[in-house]
């Protein structure tokens, strides 16, 4: 049976208990903590030890479902939007499923990197719409630190690990969706300016072709997305971009004209750059804070590697 839309009902989050400071970093390569505030706005961030990507985002999907007044039986479908799982199968999905006893979900994982989770939010979303799922989990999960090469400043200074996760589901008859249409795409031509390849891979970058395309290219498809939905960037409560660097937030903001009532979080500053998770951990917290009115318009917006990136107007559980 199809649905005219979704909405999230509850989010959940996780990060390891391990605070890696500027300055921890500072004693093993060439680097101080004004540089790395100055050039991307982080202060710190959370690595995982025994913890794997599974783990992680079990932990984070747990505490959604708490909160979303469904038991794991309402679940039929469960995503995993993830860039650093190491096995390859089974994948992490299953695995969450499993840990959390849902029976019997379509469960898969997805890469696009930083924009996974709205990559995932838009599948879900289409799959409720079409009446293959009723309640859905999107979880957005990495262990960075196991593709972080801790000897190069250029990076090593950059990410972190976390898990957040949203609980989706169908929204009755004559309700308004609280998922906006998903606005996605890529820059292929350029994906190869930031990647994890091979067996044993680090993450490489080329840092300036990334800021330079954050910058400039993606605020109209942020515009977009908000066009998609029906809502004006000047009635957003609430913007949630990646958290790669203060500077392409503040960029995409300036751009996007947001004005100051306008919520904009920067947990990059104690998370660093969690690549998928990096979204739905910041709106839980947000949404934990109530910093948000429940039912506000929020702009979500990913980006990074492919160059992929994905944005839609969801409404704050």
């Amino acid at each position: 049976m199809t649905a005219a839309g979704s909405r999230i009902v509850a989010m959940g989050h996780y990060q390891p208990s391990r605070v890696v400071t500027n300055d921890d970093l500072a004693s093993t390569i060439d680097t101080n903590d004004e540089w790395i505030k100055d050039r991307v706005g982080i202060a710190e961030r959370r690595i995982a030890g025994a913890e794997s990507v599974a783990d992680m985002a079990t932990y984070a999907a747990e505490k959604a479902l708490a909160g979303s007044g469904l038991a794991a039986a309402d679940i039929d479908m469960v995503v995993v939007a993830t860039c650093t799982s190491i096995d390859r199968c089974p994948n992490v999905a299953t695995r969450v499923a499993a840990r959390l006893g849902i029976a019997a979900p379509a469960a898969f994982d997805l890469n696009t990197a930083c924009s996974g989770f709205s990559y995932g939010i838009g599948t879900a979303d289409h799959a409720i719409r079409a009446g293959a799922a009723r309640n859905a989990i999107v979880i957005g999960a990495e262990k960075l630190s196991d593709v972080t090469d801790w000897t190069d400043r250029k990076t090593a200074v950059l990410f972190g690990d976390a898990a957040g996760a949203a609980v989706l589901t169908a929204v009755a008859e004559g309700e308004e969706p609280g998922v906006g249409p998903v606005l996605w795409g890529s820059a292929p031509d350029k994906g190869d300016v930031l990647k994890i390849e091979g067996w044993q891979p680090y993450i490489q970058q080329e840092g300036q072709i990334v800021f330079r395309w954050a910058t400039t290219a993606l605020a109209p498809f942020a515009r977009e997305a908000c066009e998609k939905a029906g809502v004006d960037v000047s009635e957003l409560a609430a913007f949630v971009p990646h958290q790669a660097n203060s500077r392409i937030i503040d960029g995409i903001v300036k751009r996007l004209g947001l004005g100051p009532h306008v919520v904009v979080p920067k947990d990059l500053v104690v998370s660093g750059n969690t690549s998928a998770a990096s979204i739905p951990l910041a709106l839980s917290k947000l949404v934990e804070r109530r910093e948000v009115p429940s039912g506000a318009p929020v702009l979500l917006f990913g980006f990074g590697g492919g160059l992929t990136y994905a944005g839609q107007v969801v409404r704050c559980p």
